[in-house]
């Protein structure tokens, strides 16, 4: 049995038809080519979407990045917690303030190993499983402002 190499010698194109066999020409280019030209029709019916932006981007000051820990990462930020002066205890509790470290959201990821009342903008319904979230009450006004 001849192979097929040898099958189609004096044949010009060996049974690939004309400019067939040389990368993609028969096909009419690789991948995505030609969608805004010869092939826009087919880019009309199976990806509409393809050209131009979609939706929109928030600017960047406005979006709100809140702080967030778990509480199984409470014992490890004592040491924080004691040095801005955030920690103070209620019999057998730790009393944190979030608030005063800059955290905004105490996550329910982890476990605690003692009773905790935390004072904190936002917990999960996990976190207040866990312990004791404090209502974060808004700051007294000073005694020099007016009313």
């Amino acid at each position: 049995m001849p192979s097929r190499t040898r099958k189609f010698r004096g044949l010009r194109t060996h049974g690939r038809g004309i400019k067939a066999g040389r990368g993609a020409g028969k096909q009419g280019g690789r991948g995505n080519a030609g969608l805004h030209k010869y092939k826009f029709k087919s880019m009309l019916i199976y990806a509409p979407d393809h050209f131009g932006r979609h939706g929109f981007t928030r600017p960047p000051k406005i979006v709100e990045r809140p702080t967030s820990i778990n509480v199984g990462q409470l014992e490890a930020f004592v040491p924080v917690l004691d040095a801005a002066g955030a920690l103070s205890r209620d019999g057998a509790a730790y009393v944190a303030d979030l608030a005063k470290v800059g955290v905004d959201r105490l996550l329910g990821g982890g476990r605690v190993a003692r009773a905790w009342k935390v004072r904190v903008a936002h917990a999960s319904d996990r976190a207040k499983e866990k312990v004791s979230v404090l209502a974060d009450e808004p700051a007294a006004p000073s005694a020099g402002a007016a009313p």
